[in-house]
Parts: C-alpha cells; sequence; structure tokens
C-alpha cells in the first residue's frame, strides 16, 4: 500500500485522532468507564408522540449499562417544556404539565435502580411556561428517595427558593472503577446568589481538595456558532441570578478542583454548530477547566420536531484517570440496520477528547 493511499485512509477513519464511529458503541479500551450525558429532553416531553424517543435513549442507557460500563448520568435540565400548565396549545406541545413530568419521570424510572442520574433544572422546569418565578415541580417528580441509585451518591442538598432541600441543588460525591474521585455540584437554573456562595464554600472544604470538580447547570455558555461566550445576560423575570460569566468568577475560576462544566439550553435550527461548544480555561489551581454545551432539540424537525433525534453524549473515562474521550451518538438512529449509518456525529467539535489533571 502506498503512503498516499495511507494517508487517505488514516484521514478518513480519525478525526482530532479519535476513531470515526459506525455501528454500536464499543469502549476504545475494556476497563475504562462511561458517564452519559442528556440534552435537555423538554422536546421530548411536550409532544405525546416524541415521548417514547426519550423513553428509547433511557432504555438504551439501561441495556448497555454493562457493556460499555456506564457509571453516571447526566441531564442538563429543561426536563419540560411547560412547568405548570393545564393543557397544550397544540403548536408548542400537545401535553399538558401533569403529563410532560410524568413522561420524563416513567422514562428515567427505568433507571432508578441500574445506575445513579444527576438532574439538573432549566428554566422550563420553573414557573408556568419559562421561569416566570422559581416555583417547579421537580420535587414532586423526582424526591430523591425513590432514587436508589441516585441516592446512593448524594451526599447533600442545598435550599430551593421556597427553603425546602431538593434535588434543584445538590452535590454528589462519586468514586469510579479506578479509584478517581469526583465531587458533582448540580446547580439550578441561573442560581442565586446564596446558592452559588454555599457552593463554593461546599467545594472548598478540605475534604475534597482530591476530588475532581464537575458542575451541572442548565445556562452557562453560548455555542460554537457564537465563539463559546460566557452568557451575561438574559431576559426571565427572575431576580437575584447567577448568568455564566458570572458564575464563573465566583465559583468556578476561584477552586481549585473544579475541571468540568456541562451545560445545555441554548440552540438553533441552523446546525449543529449553534448547539455545541467548547471552551477551557484555567482555575486558580491552574487546573484546565473543560467547559460543554450540548443540546439536540431541534435537531429532528426543529423547535417542535421530534425532540432531537435521540443524541446524547458518550464520555469514556480512560484507566490513565486522565484522558476522556468524547463521542456523540443517537440509539434512535441505530435502533434500526437501515439507519444505523447516520447514528454517530464524527464531526471534531462533536468527537474529541480532553485531559483531566493527574
Amino acid at each position: 500500500m502506498n503512503s498516499l493511499l495511507l494517508t487517505l485512509i488514516i484521514s478518513v477513519f480519525f478525526y482530532n485522532g479519535i476513531y470515526a464511529q459506525s455501528g454500536q458503541p464499543e469502549l476504545e479500551n475494556k476497563d475504562s468507564w462511561t458517564m452519559v450525558v442528556l440534552p435537555d429532553p423538554q422536546s421530548y416531553s411536550k409532544f405525546e408522540l416524541n415521548q417514547p424517543v426519550f423513553s428509547l435513549m433511557t432504555r438504551w442507557i439501561k441495556q448497555n449499562k454493562e457493556k460499555l460500563n456506564i457509571e453516571l448520568v447526566l441531564c442538563e435540565g429543561d426536563l419540560v417544556e411547560q412547568n405548570n400548565i393545564h393543557e397544550g396549545d397544540g403548536v408548542n406541545g400537545d401535553q399538558n404539565s401533569v403529563q410532560q413530568w410524568t413522561a420524563v419521570r416513567e422514562a428515567f424510572s427505568v433507571l432508578d435502580t441500574v445506575v445513579p442520574y444527576i438532574l439538573c433544572t432549566g428554566n422550563h422546569d420553573y414557573g408556568s411556561k419559562s421561569a416566570e418565578n422559581r416555583y417547579s415541580q421537580l420535587n414532586s417528580y423526582f424526591p430523591p428517595n425513590q432514587l436508589k441509585s441516585t441516592s446512593s451518591i448524594l451526599v447533600g442538598m442545598m435550599p430551593n427558593f421556597s427553603g425546602e432541600e431538593t434535588l434543584e441543588n445538590a452535590y454528589y460525591e462519586f468514586v469510579s472503577p479506578h479509584d478517581a474521585k469526583y465531587l458533582i455540584v448540580a446547580l439550578e437554573f441561573n442560581p442565586r446568589e446564596t446558592i452559588v456562595q454555599q457552593a463554593k464554600e461546599i467545594i472548598a472544604q478540605e475534604k475534597y481538595k482530591d476530588h475532581k470538580g464537575i458542575i451541572l447547570t442548565h445556562s452557562y455558555m453560548r455555542a460554537m456558532s457564537d465563539d463559546n461566550v460566557l452568557i451575561e445576560k438574559e431576559g426571565y423575570k427572575l431576580k437575584d441570578v447567577t448568568h455564566g460569566k458570572e458564575l464563573w468568577k465566583q465559583l468556578i475560576a476561584p477552586s481549585k478542583n473544579i475541571e468540568m462544566v456541562f451545560c445545555g439550553h441554548i440552540g438553533g435550527t441552523g446546525g449543529f454548530e449553534e448547539n455545541v461548544g467548547y471552551r477551557n480555561e484555567k482555575n486558580a489551581g491552574q487546573k484546565e477547566v473543560h467547559q460543554m454545551v450540548f443540546n439536540a432539540q431541534t435537531h429532528g424537525g426543529g423547535w417542535h420536531g421530534n425532540g432531537g433525534d435521540g443524541w446524547l453524549r458518550i464520555l469514556e473515562f480512560m484507566p490513565d484517570k486522565q484522558t476522556v474521550i468524547i463521542k456523540t451518538f443517537s440509539p434512535l438512529f441505530a435502533f434500526s440496520p437501515s439507519t444505523i449509518n447516520q447514528a454517530w456525529r464524527n464531526e471534531p467539535h462533536d468527537s474529541f477528547k480532553i485531559k483531566l489533571s493527574e
């Protein structure tokens, strides 16, 4: 085989040093473990016809728990489209809020005793339609004592706006199969100042100095089409809010152990580049902080389409405790042999790797 042909083959099968994917997911290293990141489910929840797609995604996680050594699932908020409406309008959904919350709860329930899943709240999980106030039905449908696997890693909760400790603001300790320690903090949509301060104090505790910190919050940064900038302002009615740029300044940058941030929220209909993003900066401990936005709700017909074509992210944590391989996959497309060739997004912004600290 001549060198030109070999170079061509390599360029076809590699993106950013990672094999281009096809077929069903496999671990790059049999000793790795996996985290699955689910983007905003709201457009699956709001239409009755779409709800089975999200259910397929969580059932795929259950089915592949052993094969991919899935140890954690993170969901980036906006579990529903409307937190508290009595009737869908038939345009932006045909389901009322009880039906939406029930559907997303049923989808996650298959994981209750299988794998811990960590949720955060988005703007649509508050108020009536979108963060008119800080009332959320999350705790009515996701009370911690019903989530057996999640409760096994839950170590504390901070109060919501009504003073009740719920999963809206919660923190979790997880020890990986490689004995790496993680502290995951889930924050409410545009967290209040008191919550940011409490989270800062928790993360700074001596017992967490050797943990790798992860922040899960709904709204934080914009997509690569907007240069991955941190969000400075949004037009919601809520008072006492901390937007992405301030969250970086007040919580993430001053830390010595936060190394990853996951968020959703933003989106557009112009292409994947309007729905994904990545930025990398150092915290006060001189550790790289890998910040990722991933949403998919407009893929599959726009804002009123099928909810997001089943896209999710597979993060493979390698045995070296540093390398994380990130892939973007759709169980929906993979469900049929006739569409499995469309089940992977292999562009550099959807298939890449990062390095955590030693």
